[in-house]
């Protein structure tokens, strides 16, 4: 049995024990419940990512000691960061960490709701729904059936609100952060390899979730939605 039927399974069980609760809506539930067991498997590693985080704060002193010592030799200067970094352990990509782990359920929700098989069999999971929105469907979908004010359109509008609205709190947070301790957010100050264009676009990174949302699954966008909205409050309480 491939994984994919294994967790296509694993989808219907779920929704067959919140029927009671959400009814019609019980396997999108199960899709959010799923997405939250995959944030606390990783919310250890979200964890060390804040501590990595706070000790790279550390650094920082040392690091520009180094950038005044190499101003002149912008490659020694690197070499000399990265070296540092190396030296106390600090990994100035740790925080990336808990997001590719994520990756692969992404993906299996994607596959599983784009699929009209699965294992060979007729794939049950595209008859489930959100309210008016179909599992399977996108919001090209919505828009031909109905509008964005239609029944499965106003499904989008909320996610979109929801996303929207979190996106705004990381985009501030976010921009406080980096103003207030460049280097704890991987400030271009470090000199590592590209983190100067990741960090120019960072605050913006959470506004991409609107078009994610808008052109994959529903079922896979639901693991999106869910998924920032939990990295927004868990990053506010670890990152104080």
């Amino acid at each position: 049995m491939s994984v994919f039927a294994v967790f296509a399974r694993l989808v219907e069980h779920l929704a067959d024990l919140l029927t009671p609760l959400f009814h019609a809506s019980a396997a999108a539930a199960a899709i959010v419940l799923f997405t939250a067991l995959v944030r606390l498997l990783v919310h250890p590693l979200s964890r060390a990512a804040a501590r990595g985080q706070r000790a790279r704060a550390e650094l920082q002193p040392r690091i520009a000691e180094l950038r005044t010592k190499h101003a002149k030799d912008p490659q020694r200067l690197q070499k000399a960061v990265l070296e540092l970094h190396a030296e106390e352990k600090v990994s100035p990509l740790s925080g990336c960490l808990p997001s590719l782990l994520q990756l692969p359920a992404f993906f299996l929700l994607y596959h599983l709701f784009s699929s009209s098989t699965i294992g060979g069999e007729s794939n049950g999971l595209l008859g489930h729904a959100l309210f008016a929105a179909p599992l399977g469907g996108r919001w090209a979908d919505a828009l031909g059936d109905g509008g964005p004010f239609g029944p499965a359109g106003l499904v989008y509008l909320g996610l979109f609100a929801l996303v929207a609205a979190v996106a705004a709190f990381n985009f501030r947070r976010t921009k406080r952060m980096m103003a207030s301790n460049p280097v704890a957010v991987g400030g271009a100050g470090e000199q590592v390899p590209g983190l100067g264009a990741v960090n120019k676009l960072m605050p913006f990174m959470s506004f991409f979730t609107l078009v994610t949302v808008a052109v994959v699954p529903l079922a896979a966008a639901l693991y999106v939605v869910t998924s920032t909205t939990w990295s927004a409050v868990e990053r506010a309480a670890l990152y104080r």
